[in-house]
């Protein structure tokens, strides 16, 4: 009987002591996982908030402008689509060659609209895309500064996940990055500067000499 219990004991000491090896190993393996909205991460910083207020006063002129005409585009293009579709019922909804005109004069009309808004908010796009380049810059640091701090190895988009705890969601950290390396940007866009950095190659002074 001592010879058993004694068995007994061995066995469950050898078993203690392997669990005890192997549970650091596996704990030592384990992947931290998180997950960060960049464009939250982003639009949530100091930053971006701050410029987007400033804008309203910088670039009234130009939000006002292109505000006025979307509201009376939109108008016109709805009185037009509704001749359009009144026109169509009293043909019976049957094609005849003054519809298929009255149509394409419609698509032109849309077509025309859109393209004055794009020209009219160009200079508001492209304040938004400097602002945003500026912060973008930085948001490499600040993914690595918050992942680096909250121990975690691997970080994927809110969209690439079925379901994940609160707990999980580093976004804030890494907004919180962001005010640290980009406390401020510029709203105003160098003279000829475009999206990604570039800015128009202005002709050398005395080129070819």
């Amino acid at each position: 009987m001592k010879t058993f219990l004694k068995a007994v004991a061995l066995a469950t000491v050898s078993v203690a002591g392997m669990a005890a090896v192997s549970v650091p190993a596996v704990a030592q393996s384990k992947l931290g996982v998180a997950v960060v909205d960049m464009d939250e991460a982003v639009n949530k910083s100091v930053a971006a908030t701050n410029a987007r207020t400033q804008m309203q006063t910088t670039y009234k002129a130009n939000i006002d402008n292109f505000n006025s005409r979307k509201t009376a585009l939109d108008a016109d293009l709805k009185q037009k689509a509704e001749a359009f579709q009144a026109a169509v019922k009293a043909a019976g909804g049957k094609s005849t060659p003054a519809l298929q005109t009255q149509y394409e004069q419609l698509q032109q009309s849309q077509q025309a609209a859109q393209a004055e808004l794009q020209r009219i908010g160009q200079p508001i796009a492209l304040a938004n895309a400097y602002i945003e380049e500026q912060i973008g810059a930085k948001i490499g640091d600040a993914l690595k500064a918050a992942m680096t701090k909250s121990k975690v190895d691997l970080v994927l988009q809110p969209g690439a996940t079925v379901s994940y705890q609160p707990s999980v969601d580093i976004t804030a950290a890494v907004t919180t990055e962001l005010n640290t390396l980009v406390p401020s940007v510029n709203i105003v866009p160098p003279a000829g500067w475009q999206p990604g950095g570039q800015q128009q190659q202005q002709p050398a002074s005395g080129a070819g000499r």
